[in-house]
């Protein structure tokens, strides 16, 4: 399952997606909008994306973890729009057989897919200030 979403994220539905009686283990991981970035205090993140290439690489993710490790099921959802605090972002829910398995798939997911897929998020600071930060760019 790979979706881009303006909805709420429904982690705990994704979560049940993804699980398996073939699978012994299933990890899932939340982005969510914090509070405080590099010392600056955070109001609210926009997120903008490319659809069809954020889709597409997001899929060919999909397909790597599953070519690299046992993925019983895999699901990333990234929401776009206006999110406020401790809103989620991002969920990543991996089922293997192993827990090891799915923690390394599972990461992968959510590093590469802040690498390379083309969603772009802009801070939203308490001055009154904004930055848009690219695809690569922690922070």
């Amino acid at each position: 399952m790979i979706e881009l979403t303006h909805e709420p994220i429904d982690h705990a539905a994704l979560t049940e997606r993804v699980r398996s009686t073939q699978a012994g283990a299933v990890v899932l991981f939340l982005g969510t909008v914090r509070e405080m970035t590099n010392g600056q205090q955070t109001i609210a993140l926009d997120y903008d994306a490319y659809p069809e290439m954020a889709v597409a690489k997001m899929e060919e993710l999909h397909t790597r973890a599953c070519d690299k490790w046992p993925v019983i099921e895999a699901g990333i959802i990234h929401r776009l729009g206006h999110l406020e605090l401790g809103d989620i972002s991002v969920a990543v829910a991996v089922s293997c057989p192993h827990r090891v398995d799915a923690f390394e798939a599972g990461r992968f997911l959510i590093d590469r897919l802040k690498e390379v897929v083309p969603i772009w998020k802009q801070e939203n600071w308490a001055d009154g200030s904004t930055e848009w930060v690219h695809p690569g760019v922690e922070t």
